[in-house]
């Protein structure tokens, strides 16, 4: 009997170590959220994907129930914040908020310590802003034209600028490049406020840059907007055209936002976190912070957003290896 019990009792908790896995993630989800949930953001404080994340987040804190506590962790052009989420227990408590790095590491650096597809789940795409065409207002050339003539005269003349190799102001620039086929010099700095005040001064000849950095200064008449690059004109700027408008289709280039988790992380817990973000973007006053910003609104479904990403993925990657890029 007692060979009998003992026998019985081993399978037991067998059987419950082999289902501890599912009924742990039940149990995660069922209560979840019990705590704060903490956003890493891959970039500085004060920068569009850090602005976007608190506006996103102070509405659906609230609707959580949970504070909602914003983590800036900057450096390796997202990498670490990245990697951090990728690898943090998939319990909803720890949420990367991704822009077009997710999308782009992959061809700029030989190697990662994550995979992205495999190691983050999508949640919801915030949307997405086109980036803008700016010069210092004295510069001589005033149209998409004038530039693109301006440097088959003197190839050697024009420079732009970018917060950096690899950044969506660069491959902006290098997709104007390849459809305008012009030569300019690429001036990366080690972020958008340095870019920023030397296009100013008039140093470098141009850059694409997001509306959330330019358009205060295009407000201030401290630079000059010449074309957006996206399909529509940007509703901040209806008098500017599209580069398409101005005579060059195919330069469409957009910096863009979303959430994930890491890899894992139960369908409940997922789902009740795009809920909620898709709630907060519905929102009058996150709408209209985020259009003020330039940002066309969007959410959706983990499924679309994902689909988005490899979208994104494989277009930026195909540019970045024709141009061969390689992150510095």
């Amino acid at each position: 009997m007692t060979d009998q019990i003992d026998r019985r009792t081993v399978l037991s908790l067998l059987a419950g170590a082999t289902l501890s896995p599912g009924l742990t993630g039940m149990a995660r989800a069922a209560g979840y959220p019990e705590r704060a949930i903490h956003v890493a953001v891959p970039f500085s404080a004060g920068g569009a994907v850090d602005i976007v994340a608190r506006t996103v987040m102070q509405q659906a804190g609230p609707q959580l129930g949970q504070p909602i506590v914003i983590e800036n962790r900057p450096g390796a052009s997202g990498n670490i914040a990245t990697a951090f989420v990728a690898k943090s227990d998939p319990d909803g408590y720890n949420v990367l908020i991704a822009a077009n790095n997710l999308a782009t590491n992959e061809a700029l650096f030989d190697s990662l310590p994550f995979n992205a597809e495999k190691d983050l789940e999508p949640v919801a795409l915030v949307g997405y802003s086109p980036l803008i065409l700016v010069v210092q207002p004295q510069f001589e050339a005033k149209t998409v034209k004038d530039i693109v003539d301006m440097a088959k005269a003197s190839p050697d003349k024009l420079t732009f600028a970018s917060a950096g190799t690899g950044t969506s102001g660069h491959l902006a620039a290098e997709i104007f490049k390849q459809v305008t086929g012009i030569q300019a010099l690429h001036v990366p700095y080690k972020g958008g406020a340095q870019a920023m005040v030397d296009i100013i001064a008039g140093r470098v000849s141009f850059m694409f840059v997001d509306p959330v950095q330019g358009m205060p200064q295009i407000r201030a008449n401290q630079l000059r907007p010449v074309a957006v690059s996206s399909r529509e004109r940007l509703v901040l700027l209806p008098d500017v055209p599209t580069v398409t408008e101005a005579g060059f289709p195919g330069v469409e280039a957009t910096v863009w936002w979303g959430f994930l988790v890491p890899a894992r992380t139960p369908k409940e817990i997922v789902t009740r976190l795009n809920k909620e973000i898709d709630l907060a973007l519905g929102d009058q006053k996150v709408k209209d912070s985020l259009r003020e910003m330039g940002a066309v609104v969007k959410g959706g479904t983990p499924e679309d957003f994902r689909a988005f990403i490899k979208s994104e993925t494989e277009r930026w990657g195909n540019i970045i290896r024709t141009a061969k890029i390689k992150a510095e």
